[in-house]
């Protein structure tokens, strides 16, 4: 029980600071105007701060299954979550096969960036968060991919997306890892990018609770509680089993299989919104899913993460 209540107190941070996006929001202190901007500072500036502060020196990215193995299990992970949410869908007559093909897109592929990584920090401090950035590279491919072939559209164009700063800064880090340049990047490079890095997470979610607040206006009027209803059963039911068994199969070390257990029990992720207003979807669908999932995951994702340390012995 004491397990259950610490994984709680990891969770309850997250969703503070999404709830604090929200409200500046609401507020006018977060404006719309300024979401751009500071998303940029993030995703270009604070976030390979952040990669390289947690990359370089990292003794588990010296082993090969820890390079080679988590970029498959990422994308396999998501592939197996968009093809299964999609299936269900249609069968379900949940709308049209824009609506369908949204709901896979959007159910299939979990929150792997600013509410896993907060989390990995806080319950398995240590090596584990390289192992995760590593893992994200496979479900970043996925979703460039996999996603995008679920709503209807890919190639070279959106696979170029694949070429941003925080793929690039893990790639660049890992390979500095691998050659020892902990021994001989200057201290106060790493000093400033642990100073950056620490700003990364706060401000993503912070950012990502006030596009949830803009985007839960738009469903004032239908709600869809279907769709809310059935994403969460996959999302956050029948998709964390999947993973969860891939986890107890794949030869994954111990590292692997805490950033599994995390991935697992995560809601949706947000970007598929922008993907499905991009690429010829049903917005509200992803905004349903995005929404539904993150709320009644504030339930379920300490039972997750409780129930997965156990079946993986992680505890």
């Amino acid at each position: 029980m004491n397990e259950f209540y610490t994984v709680v107190g990891a969770v309850l941070p997250v969703f503070c600071l999404a709830l604090i996006g929200v409200i500046l929001r609401k507020v006018d202190w977060l404006t719309q105007a300024a979401d751009v901007s500071l998303m940029k500072v993030v995703v270009n500036v604070l976030t390979p701060a952040f990669i390289l502060d947690k990359v370089l020196g990292n003794q588990a990215l010296h082993r090969p299954e820890n390079l080679l193995i988590p970029p498959l299990a990422g994308f396999m992970g998501v592939a197996f979550g968009v093809w299964i949410s999609g299936q269900a869908a249609r069968r379900l007559r949940l709308g049209s096969e824009s609506v369908s093909r949204t709901f896979g897109a959007s159910t299939g592929i979990q929150n792997y960036g600013y509410f896993a990584l907060p989390l990995v920090e806080q319950l398995f401090p240590g090596q584990t968060t390289g192992v995760l950035l590593v893992h994200n590279l496979g479900v970043d491919a996925a979703m460039w991919s996999v996603c995008l072939i679920a709503l209807g559209h890919a190639g070279w164009r959106q696979w170029r997306r694949l070429i941003n700063a925080p793929i690039l800064a893990v790639l660049f880090a890992a390979a500095l890892n691998l050659l020892g340049g902990d021994a001989w990047v200057p201290k106060f490079a790493m000093v400033t990018s642990h100073m950056l890095g620490v700003c990364c997470f706060p401000l993503g979610i912070v950012l990502t609770g006030a596009i949830l607040a803009d985007s839960s206006a738009e469903l004032r009027q239908d709600p869809g509680w279907k769709t809310i209803g059935w994403s969460c059963l996959f999302r956050l039911g029948l998709i964390p089993m999947g993973m969860l068994g891939m986890a107890s199969l794949i030869p994954a070390s111990r590292e692997l299989k805490q950033v599994l257990v995390v991935q697992a029990a995560m809601p949706a992720a947000v970007f598929p919104i922008v993907l499905a207003r991009l690429f010829a979807g049903d917005p509200p669908t992803a905004i349903r899913v995005v929404i539904g999932t993150s709320v009644v995951g504030f339930v379920t994702i300490p039972i997750w993460l409780h129930l997965g340390m156990r079946l993986l012995r992680l505890d």
